[in-house]
């Protein structure tokens, strides 16, 4: 599998660690119950087909990513930061 890492270009996905998900939203510790944190911690799904995901470029940039892939054939379809990523669903970015 390669990465097109927007900082680096094309690498093998070697260069990379993998963290996971990167939909779910962090519930608020002040405003929500424990249940809802439990279910954020916990509770995920494992979908065959398209899903986002935090990827980090440890062996090159040290950025971290968000990878759009299809979870049954590892075909990677899209690639951007993980900041930008932020910044396009509305949660700023530093």
């Amino acid at each position: 599998m390669r990465i097109s890492c927007p900082h680096c270009g094309d690498r093998d996905r070697r260069e990379f660690t993998i963290l996971g998900d990167a939909d779910p939203v962090r519930p608020d510790g002040m405003d929500d119950d424990a249940g809802a944190m439990l279910e954020y911690v916990y509770q995920r799904t494992n979908p065959a087909g398209l899903l986002r995901e935090y990827w980090y470029h440890g062996a090159g940039c040290h950025a971290w990513l968000v990878v759009e892939r299809d979870t049954r054939t590892h075909a990677v379809t899209g690639v951007v930061t993980a900041r930008q990523a932020a910044i396009e669903r509305g949660r700023g970015g530093r």
